[in-house]
């Protein structure tokens, strides 16, 4: 369904336009739709676009039988919107923007914001550096026994 019938002969080098897969209705309503496309994509063009194997490693780390650790480290990079390897105050801010919607009515104001970042921080900033690094995401996340159930993708 992915692929035109004329494309499936030279499936091996073909490229899944992020069009395409957005249409999925397993990604349609995901507020991470994009990310998820950019951080699994291999696409040199920074179009998103997947491969067949790209398409697999985004079904694979979505699938029941992923570990709880290859689930919080690609969900680490998803929310890590600016690819710098830290989850900062943008980086929350646009995680948080994602998960209430865009509209104004649910969209929190600056200091609702800034109080749950500041909450955030204090609850998983180790280090007390200002950022997340993928070590204290991954230790809040081993304490939260619903992430790896809730991590998936189910075809």
């Amino acid at each position: 369904e992915l692929l035109p019938e004329e494309e499936k002969e030279n499936a091996r080098s073909v490229r899944i336009p992020k069009s395409r897969i957005l249409t999925l209705p397993e990604l349609r309503a995901n507020p991470f739709q994009h990310r998820i496309c950019r951080v699994f994509s291999t696409s040199e063009d920074g179009d998103d676009s997947m491969s067949f194997e790209d398409f697999l490693d985004m079904l694979s780390v979505f699938s029941d039988s992923a570990t709880s650790e290859i689930k919080s480290h690609y969900a680490f990079r998803i929310f890590d919107f600016d690819d710098d390897g830290t989850l900062d105050k943008k980086d929350l801010e646009n995680l948080v923007n994602c998960l209430t919607g865009q509209s104004e009515e649910s969209r929190l104001n600056s200091a609702e914001m800034e109080q749950l970042i500041q909450n955030i921080l204090e609850e998983s900033d180790i280090d007390k550096d200002g950022t997340i690094n993928l070590s204290e995401f991954q230790h809040v996340i081993s304490r939260s026994p619903d992430f790896a159930s809730s991590f998936k993708i189910v075809l």
